[in-house]
């Protein structure tokens, strides 16, 4: 009875000793990074009450080599640890702040927050401060988005009180996040220092640093996404005034494509294949831009459902405000990469009919000039028979001259040669033979 348990322990030694044998099977090169994306940018921790805030810069390829110099530098200047080759986040903690940098395709950001004293409020120094002015002033790239976060715990004042006091009143948008733990306001403006604003009220002091850090993390994308995708609006307004005049070309040279000449047909096309060249060139320009702008729209609806809003009573919440003012936006710049599009597939519809109509006139000209041909070929023909009737005829009478000038020799010394009768004789023999020889001539050339 006392045996009973050996059976697991077996299959537990197994067990180990299959997870011993596993680093011996031969790993997909991408396991490790594949496995570790989940982790590639943690969440922060983040203790109220405190100040942030967040700039991100766009940035091409060939600037994300001098962003990293310019990070390194501010490092090196405090005797910090440089980032990893290749790594593209990094948190770390400055004097007086703690810095967070990323990088992204498009754009890098860099957030800086430090913590507020008991004396200091909503009117706090904004955390930016903390950064060395001449530094922050030759960060690489262009600058986009701007914000200061105010992270405060519950005080005297109501927090929609502060809000609508260091806020714009009339354009303020807010809602409770987190299932009641946070109540957040912004008003979606740039105020006098170029920076936009976020309030953000801590209703639950239990709430872990880790889900505060969170859902802070969330807003910033909210904001930098926003900017992102009204990127490609400046590029859709620009191809919209433009497609209205193509269409217009493509209208009239699609009406004046019926029933011209061949010549006429040839110019249409030329005209519609410089057509299609300028819409296939603005595809190729803009797509990109328009693409990019959906999926960073689609990142902001994806961190607004995340927020989990209940409605502030008498305050639109996010998800109203980005439907109201930012879905037009991204709208338009799908319709016009739609309208490209599809005008690009006119363009080459047009452009296969006319050349297939070009392509049709073209065979039936050639059709008429091998019937021309063929009755030139048909008349030469006839002439060269005629030629060589000729030829015949010629080659016997000289032929006939020739054999009637031998018998005339003969008779003339007295051979019995009747001249007459052998000139008769000879002109069918010689007749027939010039025919063969030049019809076997003919075949000669022929063959």
């Amino acid at each position: 009875m006392l045996a009973e348990p050996a059976p697991r322990a077996r299959v537990g030694a197994q067990r180990r000793d299959t997870d011993r044998a596993m680093p011996t099977r031969r790993p997909h090169p991408l396991r490790t990074s594949l496995h570790n994306e989940v982790h590639a940018r943690p969440y922060e921790r983040m203790q109220a009450p405190l100040t942030i805030s967040h700039l991100a810069f766009v940035c091409g390829l060939e600037q994300q080599a001098a962003d990293r110099a310019h990070l390194e530098a501010l490092l090196r200047d405090h005797h910090l640890p440089l980032p990893a080759p290749g790594a593209s986040h990094l948190g770390i903690d400055l004097p007086g702040c703690r810095l967070r940098w990323e990088r992204h395709t498009e754009f890098v950001s860099y957030t800086v927050w430090r913590s507020l004293r008991p004396d200091e409020g909503v009117d706090a120094a904004p955390a930016y401060r903390s950064l060395p002015a001449d530094w922050l002033a030759a960060v690489p790239g262009e600058l986009l988005v701007a914000t200061n976060v105010q992270v405060l715990l519950p005080g005297d004042e109501p927090l929609r009180q502060t809000a609508e006091r260091w806020l714009d009143a009339e354009s303020l948008v807010g809602s409770d996040i987190a299932d009641g733990d946070l109540q957040i306001f912004s008003d979606f403006r740039l105020h006098p220092d170029g920076y936009g604003r976020w309030l953000v009220g801590l209703h639950n002091p239990a709430a872990t640093p880790r889900r505060l850090g969170r859902y802070l993390q969330r807003l910033l994308e909210i904001d930098t996404y926003r900017m992102m995708a009204l990127l490609g609006l400046p590029a859709a307004r620009e191809v919209a005034r433009r497609l209205d005049e193509l269409e217009r070309q493509l209208a009239g040279l699609a009406d004046a494509g019926h029933g011209g000449s061949g010549s006429e047909e040839a110019a249409l096309l030329d005209a519609l294949t410089r057509l299609a060249r300028e819409v296939e060139g603005a595809y190729a320009r803009h797509h990109g831009r328009f693409s990019a702008s959906s999926a960073y729209f689609d990142l902001v609806e994806q961190r607004i459902d995340e927020l989990r809003e209940v409605r502030v009573e008498g305050l639109q919440t996010i998800r109203e405000f980005i439907d109201r003012r930012l879905k037009p936006a991204v709208t338009t710049t799908l319709w016009a990469s739609r309208r490209l599009g599809a005008l690009s597939e006119r363009v080459s519809r047009a452009s296969g009919l006319l050349r297939t109509r070009v392509e049709t006139l073209q065979q039936e000209h050639t059709r008429e000039l091998l019937s021309t041909m063929n009755a030139r070929q048909h008349l030469q023909l006839r002439l060269q028979a005629a030629v060589e009737g000729l030829s015949v005829a010629a080659i016997t009478y000289y032929g006939v001259g020739l054999v009637g000038y031998l018998a005339k020799g003969a008779h003339a010394l007295h051979l019995p040669v009747p001249v007459e009768a052998v000139m008769a004789l000879a002109v069918p023999a010689i007749a027939v033979g010039a025919w063969l020889s030049m019809r076997r001539l003919r075949r000669r050339i022929e063959g």
